[in-house]
């Protein structure tokens, strides 16, 4: 097969934008918690790229993509990457940068869980736990959508992430926060974000690369890929403009909540970006703006102490898109037709997709939080929670 230059240089872009996210992630959460904890929740974010790097390449791949097994997961057969052409495939790119573009899909999504440790893990525990999730919540999760397992063979369409990446994070993150318990005086005094600016820029690179999560999704230089770039600008947009003002209601219109708005947005259209148009788009970001803003609320008034709001938003945000996706696809734009268009079997396809992707990353990253917390201990020590993770944690500070 003749290599095509335009869409492998297009693939290895979008690769590299979306390892821009997972830094990215840790700016944003980074500005969010206390001045103490600064450097180990970028640093968390870091640890985790690399870790999953690792894993990726040894067998988190096969997994997710080797030859299927009972509908639930990958076997392997390309454990170390063995069989993994380097020439071109019938794609026109190499089988082996479809490996390195969906490595940094896996490495974003453990890095949104890490809003559940945020000012309270131990790094070692961390570090297990991590392997352990990606291991065994995030790559049956893609197999199930992209690996040839049940739910993309039962018609549930999930063009960048939605339920793989997005559900499964933001539900693992509360189940984390349940596990892992409230920070010592969550409630009690004020742990407002030390940094705000530092979190806007977080956001703007999560923004640039969220071009790369889902216009790359389209795995070719095209018009697909097009479609996908302009929704998603679209509904980040519409989510920052919608949180702002329903926040504005309450009080005044914070940059936080914009931002926040934007991500939500951004979470929302990513299962859909390949299948809807601009003004669905629009309508699906001003949505999620409003329902993850709702869901942050509630968080608030349960005192539930998963304060970065992966929940609210990725968990949240993916939910909604999941099934904005079986609402408004068109066949017009990616060849499936939603409930918008009367197709009800796509509308159930993805709302049980959607659902079987909470239920299991919820209900497996809560066994896996329990099970290292019971041998390894999850939480640091009062006092190295008193001192904060960047001094008793790395023996660093800002």
């Amino acid at each position: 097969m003749v290599l095509d230059t335009g869409t492998t240089s297009w693939l290895l872009i979008s690769t590299a934008l979306v390892m821009l996210m997972t830094p990215g992630i840790g700016f944003f959460y980074g500005g969010l918690v206390r001045r103490k904890n600064f450097i180990s929740m970028v640093a968390l974010a870091f640890i985790v790229f690399a870790l999953v790097s690792i894993q990726w390449v040894l067998f988190g791949y096969s997994l997710s993509f080797g030859p299927d097994v009972g509908g639930f997961i990958g076997n392997l057969d390309y454990i170390g990457l063995t069989g993994i052409p380097t020439e071109a495939g019938e794609a026109g790119y190499p089988p082996l940068l479809f490996v390195a573009f969906q490595m940094v899909f896996a490495a974003i999504a453990m890095a949104i869980v890490t809003s559940g440790f945020a000012e309270r893990v131990k790094l070692s525990s961390f570090i297990i736990f991590a392997l352990l999730w990606t291991t065994l919540v995030y790559d049956p999760l893609a197999h199930w959508a992209w690996g040839g397992g049940w739910a993309g063979a039962y018609g549930s369409l999930d063009f960048a992430g939605g339920t793989v990446v997005h559900i499964s994070s933001g539900f693992a993150a509360l189940a984390v926060a349940l596990v892992i318990g409230k920070r010592a005086g969550f409630g009690e005094y004020s742990m407002e974000p030390h940094n705000i600016p530092m979190t806007l820029l977080g956001a703007a690179l999560l923004w640039f690369g969220w071009f790369g999560f889902n216009a790359g999704s389209a795995l070719a230089a095209d018009s697909l890929a097009v479609n996908a770039f302009l929704v998603t600008n679209t509904s980040a947009a519409a989510g920052a403009l919608s949180w702002l003002c329903v926040s504005w209601l309450r009080g005044k219109p914070s940059s936080l909540g914009m931002i926040s708005g934007a991500v939500a947005g951004l979470v929302a259209i990513t299962p859909a970006a390949g299948y809807v148009g601009v003004i669905p788009a629009m309508v699906i970001g001003a949505i999620a703006g409003i329902l993850c803003y709702g869901a942050m609320l509630w968080r608030l008034s349960r005192k539930m102490d998963e304060s970065l709001d992966a929940w609210a938003v990725h968990g949240v945000g993916g939910l909604w898109g999941a099934i904005a996706t079986g609402i408004f696809a068109a066949m017009a734009v990616g060849g499936f037709s939603g409930l918008i268009e009367g197709n009800v079997s796509q509308f159930i396809a993805n709302a049980a997709g959607a659902l079987a992707a909470l239920v299991y990353a919820f209900v497996v990253t809560l066994v896996l939080a329990k099970l290292v917390d019971m041998t390894l201990g999850l939480r640091v020590s009062e006092q190295e929670e008193y001192v904060g993770l960047d001094l008793s944690q790395h023996g660093e500070r800002v």
